[in-house]
This record gives structure tokens, sequence and C-alpha cells, in this order.
């Protein structure tokens, strides 16, 4: 009898908490019985931070709430790639900074981060082409920079994972599998979020198309959805800060159910690969953004991703794939029983 599939439930912490102070965060999570997080924006007690701008001082408290709340880093969920790809005046406030400086100093720095936290993920982007050009025209260059990335990120032992998103120029399925197959890099996989997809005017059949595109590159997946409630015109720039119908994965307009019936039967062979990688399995990383969501992050309450984290439940539930959530069997565990 062939045993479920299992993903690895985790989630983007920070949105699970209303002041973002570490323990709120840890204790919402502990509560809800997940064992992983992704850690972006965080209050260690000298006000919110981008987990790239962490002191070490910072990182050790970290790490020993992470231990007091039974937690493990998943992925460094850093804004590598959400940059202009060039330096022309756009009407956007997107920053550029040369990428040889980038690679030897942002890059890097995402590197020592993950190896602190003890993580093998790194989250990141595209780039930003500029605004009102074809993402196409530039797909060359940020396949340049992006193995470039990926190779920093292999020579640390690390797999850097390239998100969907709009306004970027992978923000669709079709050029970020066009990008991952030129970049043909061990070290770069692809990260499927249908809600990023959606919220651009994707409808469900497209979604599902464009996650079929990604598929053969995917190493993990965020999870969001959002629900259309108006028509939408032609695709283009996306104003991030203007959506507001984000909601749980089994309420909106991606099927989520279709996707993860179908993703069940690649889970065996992609976690395989990813142990090979030193990745403890296949992760479903929750970014629910149900209170609200914009270009660099979103909001949930710790209600809110209670009911997010529920709701995937039972979309893993339906698609027949497994999860584990902390039971009686953890703590007694823990205590040293």
């Amino acid at each position: 009898m062939t045993s479920t599939p299992q993903v690895i439930l985790t989630g983007f912490a920070d949105e699970s908490a209303n002041q973002k102070t570490a323990e709120q965060q840890f204790s919402a999570f502990a509560a809800l019985g997940l064992e992983y997080y992704s850690i972006r924006f965080i209050d260690v007690g000298n006000g919110i931070k981008n987990v790239m701008e962490l002191t070490k001082a910072e990182i050790n408290k970290i790490r020993t709430l992470e231990g007091e709340y039974g937690l493990n880093v998943s992925s460094l969920g850093s804004p590598i790639g959400k940059v202009k790809l060039l330096d022309i005046e756009d009407g956007t406030k997107n920053r550029f900074v040369p990428f040889d400086k980038y690679l030897a100093k942002d890059v890097n720095k995402a590197c020592e981060l993950a190896h602190a936290f003890e993580t093998k993920l790194i989250r990141g982007f595209s780039f930003y082409h500029p605004k009102g050009t074809d993402p196409r025209e530039h797909i060359s260059q940020a396949v340049d920079q992006l193995g470039q990335i990926a190779e920093a990120c292999h020579r640390s032992d690390l797999t850097f994972g390239l998100e969907v998103e709009a306004n970027l120029i992978g923000q669709n399925g079709d050029i970020l599998a066009e990008i991952h197959k030129k970049v043909n890099h061990p070290a770069m996989m692809l990260i499927f979020d249908a809600g990023n997809l959606v919220c651009q005017g994707y409808t469900p059949d497209e979604v599902y198309d464009q996650y079929m595109a990604m598929k053969p590159g995917m190493g993990w997946m965020h999870v969001k959805d959002y629900k259309i409630t108006k028509p939408v015109g032609e695709k283009g720039h996306i104003d991030e800060d203007a959506l507001k119908n984000f909601v749980p994965a089994d309420l909106g307009d991606s099927a989520y159910e279709r996707i993860m019936r179908d993703f069940a039967s690649s889970i065996p062979k992609l976690e395989k690969k990813l142990k090979k990688r030193g990745i403890p399995g296949v992760f479903c990383d929750l970014e629910p953004h149900v209170k609200g969501g914009g270009q660099f992050g979103g909001f949930s309450g710790p209600d809110g991703f209670g009911v997010a984290l529920r709701g995937f439940c039972r979309v893993l539930d339906f698609a027949g794939v497994g999860y584990h959530l902390r039971d009686y069997d953890d703590i007694i565990a823990a205590r040293g029983f």
C-alpha cells in the first residue's frame, strides 16, 4: 500500500503577530502546532527589522527563543532580487544597486544569515524590469544575474528559491519556467504562489497552467489565495498596496484543491531531491495576507493566521496530502518522558 505523501507546514511568522515581536510570533506558531517558520520581519527588542538587518546579538536571542518555543527556520524570507534590474527612472520607488555590489554585500549577507539560522533555503525574486516594458525583453540579463546568485548560494551549500510575483520579470509561471531552464543550476528552484497569480487577473484554469509550467522546477510552495470581486482588465503592472481581497486557500479563486491533488503525486520525488540538498522535506509556506498585503509583506494576525492554516489543512485533507501539527506525543517528547 502506497504511503500518503507528506508536506511540512510552515509560514511567515511575522504575519501572525500584531506587533511582530519574536515572542508573539513564536507563541502563535507554537499554539497552532507548527514546528517551522520563515523569518522575514521581527522585533527582538529594538524595533521591527527585516531579517537582513539583524545584529549578531539579535540573532542569538532569536535562536534562544526558537529553542524555548520548539521552532526551526524553514527559509530565510529575504528580499533578494527585489531591486531594479536597470538604473532607469520609471516612476516606482524600487531601488537600484550595481549588481557586483549587490552580490558581494546583500547576497553574501543572506547566505551568512541562512547559516546563522540553520536553514538551507533562501527565498528571493527575479528583479524589477522598468515599469511599462515587456519583462521578456530582460530575461537574458536576469538569467545572468540569477545564475550568479544561485552559484553563490551553491558554494554556501544553500538553495535559492525564485518566487512568482507581480511586477517582477518572473511575474508568471511561463517566464519563471524559462528563466529556470536557462539558469540551469541545481541551487535554484522555483516557488509557486497561486495568490500572486490570481491577483494579477489569472483565472483558475490559467493559474493551473502556470503551476504546470513551474512544476518541473518547483522546490516549495507559498500558500495564499485571492478572491476576484470585479472584472480585471489586461494583465499588467499591479498596485500591490491596493490589493484587498486575499483569502484562505479554501475560499479563493486559485482552485488549490485541483493544484494540490496534482502536486500530491510529485511530492515523493521532490522530497527525495530536496533531502539530497540537506532540506528536510517539501515545505508549504503559509503567507496568507488575510488582513492585508503589499509589496514587501502582509498581515493576518494570530486569528487570521489560524483561519488560513485550518483552511489549507482542509485543502490538504481533500487532496490526500499528509501533514503534522504538534500533538500530545510531541509534548511528552519535549518534557523528556
